[in-house]
Parts: C-alpha cells; structure tokens; sequence
C-alpha cells in the first residue's frame, strides 16, 4: 500500500480520536471489588496448590502419565483433523491479531485508545508471568518424557502452564472485560469460556500438554484478567501520554525543528480532523524584481576611438573614455604577466625554407 493510501485512513482515524471519549452513561471501568479480590485470591491458591502438586510428584502428575497413555487421539482419531484448527485459537499470533482488529474498531467508534491499550497491558503480564514460571520449571512434554511416573521438571522443556490455554483466556476473556453492556459482558464471558476450555483440552488431546499443564493455564490467564482492574491507572496514563507526545510533536512541527521530510508526514496526521493547522513565524520577505534587469548594451570599437582624447606626455591617456566598462587596478612588476614575444611563433613555410646544401648569409648588423 503506497504513502498516499495510508495518510487518508490514518487522517480520519485521528479525527475520530480528537473527539471526547464517548462512553455509555451505564458503561463503567471495571473496580478491583470485594468480589473480585475473593476471585482472585482463591485462583491464586489454586494456581499455587498445583504447582506444589507437580513439585511433589503427586497424585496429580499419576493422573498425567494415565491420561497420556490413553491416548486420546487414537481413541477418537475422526476429531484429529478438526481439533488441529481448533487448538489454533490459542495460538497468541492469529488471536492477537483478529482481537486487536475488533478493538481497534472499538477504539476508533469510541474515540478511546483504552481497549488497545488494556490488550497491550494484558498480553504483557501474560507473557511476563507463564514466560518466567515455564523457564523456570523447565518441564518436558509428554511426547518427550523421558522416566514414566516423573514430573519431567528442570530438564529445559517450557510447557508448564500450558501457554496456549493461558493465551485463549486472556485473549477472548478481554471482549467480556471491555464489553459495552452487562449483558454482552455475560455472553462474552460464557462464550470466552468455552473456547479456553476447548483449546486446553484440545492440546491433551493432541498430546502436547500434561493435564496439569492446562489446569495451570487457566488458572494463569483467569489471574491476569482479575488483576487487570489494578493497571487501569496506568493505562489512562498511558492514554493521556500518547496524546501529550502528539501534542509535542505538533509544537516540534511548529517551530520547524523537524525536517522537512519528516514535516510532510507529520502535518496530515496531526493536522487530522481540522483542529490544528500548521503555524509558522513569517519569514522577512525578499524583494525580487518583476523582470531581471537587461545587461548593459556592448558598445563599438569605433565609438570608443571617436570618443578617445588626446594622449599625453605618460603612457596612459589623461582621461579614459565614456565606454570604458571598469578601471583596471595598476600593477607592479612582481604582479605583471609575463611579457608576450613579438611576432609569430608558427614554423616556417616549406616554400619559403632554404634547399639542402645552400649557406644562408647573416643580415647585415647581426
């Protein structure tokens, strides 16, 4: 897509953003209540019972080895093929991108950078905490399970939580935290549900994950959603940066201290929506003339030696005369060209060359 295409759609995109957010009166930002902190203290004991269980080599990690010897994908081999495209939306590239789209959409119709800001934050914490939990616990998958009955820890694997079923309950699990109504925000709930459930039983199923992956997994994802409620100071913060960096760069503009190829990308997009206009101190102006002025006219020869005067006793005339463009400075010796020989420097005529053998006599006085 050439520059061209792009500025038009960036334009109207920041005209919609210089409006005031406009938010419905019964839409308000999730509060870390009561009931939330419950929530998220006892997902967090969860999240913690089951980590030791793995630690300890429990009941837990028996129930792993028993479900990966069933095999679930040679009990039931006609869902392989639709289970491989359903386990796809817990991959954090494609489902980042379709839910990043619908809320740039949303950013764009309520004139609020919040909802891509809150997803950036969310992915953020998720790749912070299931990243640094899986490095450190270094857990290999069941298809590579090396002693039947370990827990297979601290042997370089990074399965544990199980990212795909973490990243599928943050990622859908956001639609229901920025719904617009309570009633959406119940549906996309129920629905974001569904698909983390699917996805981590989908992975079990294909063998990539330990049953105790996908529990952790969820527990992950439901913790960073519940916590989401104590960045929303910072995602208003940040909000209010971006626009106060645009602000800048509309001062920067302003008093030309960007150059000027920057300049003609710059002015469209922060120029969007009519509010600002580039404004710049006028320069003093240069008075430059309608029609250049014609060279002087060359003057002959022949008038110049009609107007010359008499020449006296010196080497130069007493006055020069009236077409003479300029004076010349005088010279001293040191300053002057070198003398000029008289007469001709080209050879001889042949014609004129005495024949072979003949003597030439000296001029007389020579």
């Amino acid at each position: 897509m050439r520059t061209d295409q792009i500025l038009p759609r960036l334009e109207r995109v920041f005209a919609r953003l210089d409006r005031e957010p406009e938010r419905p009166a019964h839409l308000q930002t999730p509060q870390m209540s009561r009931h939330r902190v419950v929530l998220l203290g006892a997902t967090l004991a969860f999240y913690l019972a089951i980590v030791v269980a793995v630690l300890t080599t429990s009941w837990l990690v028996r129930l792993d080895w028993q479900v990966m010897f069933f095999r679930p994908y040679e009990q039931w081999p006609q869902l392989h093929a639709f289970l491989d495209y359903l386990v796809v939306l817990g991959q954090r590239g494609p489902t980042a991108v379709m839910v990043a789209a619908w809320l740039g959409w949303r950013s764009w119709r309520q004139h609020t950078l919040r909802p891509l800001i809150t997803l950036g934050v969310a992915l953020l914490l998720l790749n912070i905490t299931v990243g640094a939990v899986k490095l450190g616990l270094g857990r290999l998958g069941p298809h590579y399970a090396t002693q039947i009955g370990s827990a297979e820890l601290f042997a370089g694997g990074d399965i544990f939580p199980s990212g795909h079923t973490a990243n599928a309950v943050v990622t859908w699990g956001i639609l229901a935290y920025l719904a617009s109504t309570v009633v959406t925000r119940r549906v996309l709930s129920v629905v974001s549900a569904v698909v983390s459930l699917s996805v981590g039983a989908t992975t079990v199923y294909l063998g990539t994950h330990w049953v105790s992956d996908v529990l952790l997994g969820w527990s992950a994802g439901l913790l960073v959603l519940l916590a989401l409620p104590w960045f929303e100071p910072l995602i208003a913060h940040a909000e209010a940066y971006v626009f106060a960096v645009r602000a800048r760069l509309r001062s920067l503009v302003e008093a030309g201290r960007v150059p000027e190829p920057l300049t003609g990308v710059l002015v469209p997009l922060l120029s969007a929506g009519g509010k600002w206009q580039l404004q710049r101190p006028a320069r003093p102006s240069v008075a430059v003339p309608s029609e250049p002025a014609a060279p002087p006219a060359a003057v002959p020869v022949a008038a110049l030696a009609a107007t010359a005067l008499p020449a006296t006793a010196g080497h130069y005339p007493a006055a020069r005369p009236a077409g003479h463009l300029a004076a010349r400075p005088h010279l001293v010796r040191s300053e002057r060209p070198p003398a000029i020989p008289v007469g001709s420097r080209r050879p001889a005529h042949a014609d004129r060359t005495p024949a072979r053998g003949t003597v030439t006599r000296p001029a007389a006085g020579g």
